[in-house]
């Protein structure tokens, strides 16, 4: 689309100017004439000059996957195609909502150069997103007209929830990479359930960890070393419902649960453990059986990308109901939600189905904005009456807390700061407990 720039529109108000000069004979309708003939072939062949400049080639490099929230940087090629220098304004066409940095730019590319760049994006959240092309505003070389063109290839970009963490804590052991989510971890006590190998003697070993026929046969002190028992399964029962679209820290509840389900499936993996994951929103479910290895949290990450929390109710015993049906083998089960009083029965049934066969976890989220509002206590009154509504609040949910550990029901409190650690946390008790 060519439009024309302020050059051009001066030169016509000019025009004009002359116009109303000749219309009052100031001026000879000779010369108004000879200028609009003047401005009309100038215009024409800064337009053709324009149209026959080539776009220059522009070549994206981006990664497939990216985590939701570090910054990303996209970087940008530009070669030249004509032999004259282009000046041009450009725009990459990002995900829109997305905060930018470094767009949009003004340049100037000479004939036989090739010129890079990048810019910041900071994606916003999950799923599928879409590179339309890159977006140019040239100038003619009289600068009467501008135009504007789309060139570059469409390209598409997924991003996962955000899985930076987990490559921190790659060359990490089980144990400090447990602590560095915030796991606070007990001394251990007693042996692991599955015998590991033998080795060498040390110092503080217990006489009963000594292996007598080994030590008879090498002629020196044996240990027995132990591990915990592996090739057990945890499930994530992944509430997608509408208490998930409750934000904190820019983040909806629902990212921070994925995130910290990444950093137990990644210990748990580590563990020689198999993971898997059920989510639910009303009458939609997503099942990935458990699985192994790195290809379990390939495909957790990819089976969750693009996860998305719905304004529909939780059906706690429907989601209870089909994981039974899918999971025949006993499991950690743990159940990521925000309880409320209207739970009670449901909540309590749906765990109930599950324990006959599984240990289950309920973790319930809470709202940090609501212990904002609770602790905010002035003398205005709109405060003091939103301050007394949510420690009601606050209080009721308490009760239906108690109410359900009275129940048996295994429950947790905890904000979405803690949540990654707190389930690294009861995920290696469990474990060094034999309870699986």
């Amino acid at each position: 689309m060519m439009r024309p720039a302020s050059t051009l529109l001066w030169l016509l108000l000019g025009w004009t100017g002359l116009g109303v000069l000749a219309a009052i004979g100031w001026l000879p309708l000779a010369a108004w004439l000879a200028f609009a003939v003047l401005v009309i072939v100038l215009a024409a062949f800064d337009a053709r000059r324009l149209r026959a400049q080539p776009s220059p080639a522009v070549q994206r490099e981006l990664p497939p996957v990216v985590p939701l929230g570090p910054e990303l940087v996209v970087n940008l090629r530009l070669r030249p195609q004509g032999k004259r220098s282009l000046a041009f304004e450009l725009h990459d066409l990002h995900p829109g909502g997305w905060p930018v940095r470094g767009m949009p730019r003004r340049l100037s590319l000479p004939p036989g150069r090739e010129l890079a760049l990048d810019y910041a994006l900071t994606p916003t959240g999950r799923g599928r997103f879409d590179f339309a092309g890159t977006h140019l505003r040239l100038h003619s070389p009289w600068r009467l007209w501008t135009q504007r063109r789309t060139v570059g290839e469409p390209a598409g970009l997924r991003v996962y929830p955000n899985f930076a963490p987990l490559a921190r804590m790659a060359g990490l052991s089980v144990e400090v990479a447990s602590r560095s989510v915030g796991a606070r971890l007990q001394r251990r006590r007693g042996e692991g359930t599955e015998f590991h190998e033998l080795r060498d003697y040390r110092i503080g070993d217990s006489l009963r960890k000594i292996d007598w026929k080994a030590t008879a046969r090498v002629a020196r002190l044996v240990s027995r070393e132990y591990r915990d028992e592996r090739n057990q399964q945890v499930v994530l029962l992944l509430d997608c419902g509408r208490r998930m679209l409750a934000q904190d820290d820019r983040l909806a509840h629902f990212d921070h649960v994925l995130n910290a389900s990444l950093a137990l499936a990644y210990i748990a993996l580590r563990q020689g453990d198999s993971v898997g994951m059920l989510a639910c929103a009303g009458e939609d479910l997503r099942w990935m059986p458990p699985q192994q290895g790195n290809g379990g949290m390939d495909m957790l990450l990819g089976a969750g990308y693009d996860l998305q929390p719905q304004a529909v109710a939780t059906d706690y015993l429907a989601a209870a109901s089909a994981l039974q049906a899918r999971q025949r083998r006993r499991a950690f089960v743990v159940l990521v939600t925000n309880v409320r009083d209207e739970d009670d029965e449901e909540l309590r049934m749906a765990v109930r189905l599950l324990s006959r066969r599984h240990l289950v976890l309920v973790v319930s989220l809470r709202e940090l904005a609501l212990d904002q509002a609770a602790a905010n206590v002035d003398h205005e009154l709109d405060t003091a009456i939103r301050a007394a509504a949510a420690m009601d609040y606050l209080a009721q949910r308490d009760a239906m807390h108690d109410a359900l550990r009275r129940a048996g029901v295994a429950m947790l409190d905890v904000s979405c700061s803690e949540l990654s650690g707190v389930l690294v946390e009861r995920y290696l008790a469990v474990k060094r407990a034999g309870r699986l």
